[in-house]
């Protein structure tokens, strides 16, 4: 058998680390900062505790890093809402199940996290400051005005309804469901009718 060439080795080290960050996240995700151990992560990983260490220096950088790679999921979805198809109240329903998806459920509740808890590293906390739930609304209050000018949407303060509504899929997204992992994003439309008219 001929050694593996760098490419290859290069390969196995990345998708060793995607491994190790898709377990991290479960763990992390589910227990907390405080609740979770390296040894946890690696054995949710499948992998021995000392060579998680090859990948990552401490529980609290790979925390950290998750925290990143959510947030920057976030923003990017939250840029390119403006170019997704249908009307305004199309493009929220389309917000709505994207932030309701179970494979973001689990990125949510580490944002949540870090904003909740005291025990998060401080270098989590920083970036979670960079990013304040209100840019949120923000970017979607030009949308929600177009849809109460085309009928779409109920009268009233655009900043306020979609506070209120934002509110109601945060907890939602916070509950397991008994119903299945995509029973919320199914309830779309329910959740659809505290804003729209019709």
């Amino acid at each position: 058998m001929s050694p593996l060439n760098d490419h290859q080795l290069e390969q196995i080290h990345e998708e060793r680390k995607r491994q190790i960050k898709k377990a991290a996240l479960k763990v992390f995700a589910l227990h907390g900062i405080a609740g979770t151990k390296i040894s946890s992560i690696a054995a949710a990983a499948g992998i021995s505790q000392g060579l998680s260490y090859r990948y990552f220096s401490s529980k609290e950088e790979l925390y950290t890093e998750l925290v990143q790679e959510a947030l920057d999921e976030a923003e990017s979805a939250m840029e390119h809402i403006h170019e997704f198809p249908g009307t305004p109240a199309e493009q929220i329903r389309a917000f709505t199940c994207l932030m309701l998806d179970p494979d973001n459920r689990l990125s949510f509740l580490l944002i949540r996290q870090v904003q909740i808890s005291e025990d998060a590293p401080e270098a989590a906390k920083r970036l979670i400051g960079q990013h304040p739930p209100e840019k949120t609304i923000e970017r979607l209050v030009p949308i929600f005005i177009k849809g109460q000018e085309e009928g779409e949407f109920y009268e009233g303060e655009p900043a306020q309804l979609l506070l209120c509504y934002c509110s109601v899929i945060t907890g939602l997204m916070l509950q397991e469901s008994p119903y299945g992992e995509d029973f919320w994003t199914r309830q779309a439309d329910v959740l659809m009718r505290m804003i729209k008219k019709t």
